[in-house]
């Protein structure tokens, strides 16, 4: 594994770690849903460059590029649906669920 592929991979935890913790400090349902998927996307796709850059295999490389262009098809597609599935069953925008910080 090359230095570059174990550099992405803290990368992608970074990013991880920080989007938990906007999970656990956003106040409202949609932006913790914006905050989750974004960080799902951000981090699947590091991971995934990073796999690239440790085998560099003709084979494993197309895998892994069809796999990160099904994740930013999909991905935005699964964020959407879940955010208009809670402004359909009538979940304010601006709903607080009774923590304060």
């Amino acid at each position: 594994m090359s230095w570059i592929s174990i550099f992405i991979l803290v990368a992608s935890w970074i990013f991880v770690i920080f989007g938990m913790l906007a999970i656990f400090l956003l106040k409202n349902l949609y932006t913790r849903i914006l905050s989750a998927s974004t960080i799902d996307t951000v981090a699947s796709l590091l991971v995934l460059f990073a796999l690239i850059f440790a085998r560099f295999q003709f084979d494993s490389i197309v895998r892994l590029v069809l796999l990160i262009l099904f994740l930013l098809i999909t991905s935005p597609i699964s964020s959407h649906v879940n955010i208009r599935s809670a402004y359909l069953i009538g979940i304010p925008i601006d709903h607080k669920d009774g923590r304060e910080l």
